[in-house]
């Protein structure tokens, strides 16, 4: 009797494991369960390039209106003057509220086909580039006589959720950067009173 009891269990314990593997009803939210965190994944890695590309066309429209703001002034701009744009680019950046922007004013000179280094100016009243260095600047900028006003904004940023814990945390803060150049509106130098 013993003997017919153990078979019996055999017989079950094969048909259980039968039907369990012929049973379907659980695949999906297996395969939910498999799925969801790639998805997960997905969609914060979206979220946060959205932010970033958001601030970054922010950073860009600041210092394309810092630049614009001082190339349309007729009379020569001021330390004070040049202290305001910190002012005009937290209000560019509503409603995301105020980052710390770092922020760099240059009036460039071209003597010739030799671009030089009028006056600088930075939101910490410092002078980023020494008068009379040369710098770099666009081919199609390089008119002799011209006057153009360089406008550099950068933005430390901070990813929130892109992959926690898997990168360190000194990769998840980048600065987004950007400058433009803007050829004076008058035609003529503007000079900066008491920049160096």
């Amino acid at each position: 009797m013993r003997t017919g009891s153990v078979s019996q269990r055999s017989k079950d314990l094969m048909l259980s494991i039968r039907q369990l593997c012929c049973d379907r009803s659980g695949a999906g939210a297996v395969e939910f369960a498999l799925i969801a965190p790639l998805l997960l994944m997905i969609y914060l890695t979206v979220f946060e390039l959205t932010i970033g590309l958001s601030i970054s066309k922010r950073v860009a429209r600041a210092s394309g209106t810092i630049a614009d703001l001082v190339t349309q002034q007729e009379v020569p701009v001021t330390k004070s003057f040049l202290a305001n744009m910190p002012n005009v680019a937290a209000s560019i950046f509503v409603p995301y509220g105020v980052p710390t922007t770092h922020i760099k004013v240059t009036g460039i000179e071209m003597e010739g086909s030799t671009p030089k280094v009028r006056w600088s100016w930075d939101e910490k009243g410092a002078t980023p580039h020494a008068a009379g260095t040369t710098l770099e600047i666009p081919e199609n900028m390089k008119v002799s006589g011209a006057f153009i006003v360089h406008a550099e904004v950068s933005v430390p940023h901070q990813l929130l959720m892109f992959m926690p814990g898997l990168i360190p945390s000194e990769m998840r803060n980048i600065t987004i950067s950007r400058d433009y150049y803007y050829r004076a509106r008058t035609g003529k130098v503007i000079a900066c009173e008491d920049c160096q």
